[in-house]
Order: C-alpha cells, then structure tokens, then sequence
C-alpha cells in the first residue's frame, strides 16, 4: 500500500526545489496537475468574478486561493477551486486557509475536467461541509449547483441549462445564466 502525500511533503518538495506547488493540486493525497486554461475557461472566469464581485463585493471573492477543508481532510487535500466567495473580508486570512464556517460558495469552471469536477471534487467538497458548490460546465452548458452535503455526496445536486438563472444562496436576490458569461 503506498502512501499519500500530505500537505507538508508538498511544503519540503518545495523548499528543497523539487516541486513547483503551483502546478499542481493536492487531493487525497495525490498531486494533480494544475490543467492549463482555455481561453474559454479564461474569460467565463473573468466575467463570473465580475459578477460575484458586484454581488458580494470584492473582499469577499478570491480567486484560485487555498481552502481548509476539515481537521480529517487537511492533511492530505488543499483544493484551490477557480472561485470562492467567502463569509469574511480576505484580510481576514492573511494567516490562515478559510475554511468551510468562512466559506459561502466554491466554484469550479470545467471545461475538460468535468468528471473530476463533478466526482472526486464534490465529493471531498460534501465531506467538508461545504455548504454550495457550483460546477460551471462548458462542455454540456450548464451550471450544476450543488447543496445540502451530506457524508460524501451533497443532497441536492441541480443542473441548470445554459438560459436558466441560478442564484446563490448566500445572495438569492442575484441570479446569473450561463449564457450570460461565455
């Protein structure tokens, strides 16, 4: 049986030299290539930032930033999801991960990491607690929202087509259409 990486093997292979830990993603222990972003990608991101960043305010959304998971998870996981709105100002974490309590959204846009996305992902996502999770999915034109976790699958998993409006529940008065980024 071989054994994961942790967060700090990462941490000593990057110190030493031997590892560029923005390249990668670790999840269960593995590191996973941080896949290159498609113009696509690039400009759905863009316009979703600026949208969440109009209806939280920009010291409530980060981009491409580490989350703490939970004390089981941490050692072996350090997602960096393409979005997260949190519950405080970033200054808040200038020391720390925010983690699921300082979490109101985590987004990811998928392009060619669908199955990832909407598989080993929310599952990880749902086993920390994390209250929302939306997959932007530009292959099949839609947003998958995810809520209510539960163990390792959320309760309520929604799919909603490319000129449906989705709005978050942490803001449920701005609603966003997939069509209306890309």
């Amino acid at each position: 049986m071989r054994r994961g990486l942790t967060r700090e093997d990462c941490r000593v292979l990057q110190s030493a030299g031997v590892l560029e830990l923005e390249k990668f993603e670790l999840i269960d222990g593995e590191l996973i290539p941080r896949m290159g972003k498609s113009p696509l990608h690039s400009v759905v991101l863009h316009h979703f930032l600026q949208w969440l960043r109009q209806v939280f305010g920009s010291d409530y959304v980060q981009q491409e930033i580490s989350i703490d998971l939970n004390s089981l998870l941490n050692r072996t996981n350090e997602p960096e999801p393409d979005a997260t709105v949190l519950r405080r100002p970033a200054d808040c974490f200038r020391a720390v991960n925010p983690g699921p309590n300082d979490i109101h959204l985590v987004v990811e846009i998928s392009v060619s990491t669908r199955e990832y996305d909407l598989g080993a992902k929310a599952a990880l996502y749902a086993q920390a607690g994390i209250t929302e999770y939306w997959v932007l999915d530009l292959r099949d034109r839609c947003i998958v929202v995810h809520r209510e976790p539960t163990g390792e699958r959320y309760g309520s998993i929604v799919a909603y087509a490319a000129d449906e409006a989705v709005a978050p529940l942490a803001a449920e008065t701005a609603s966003i259409r997939l069509e209306d980024l890309a």
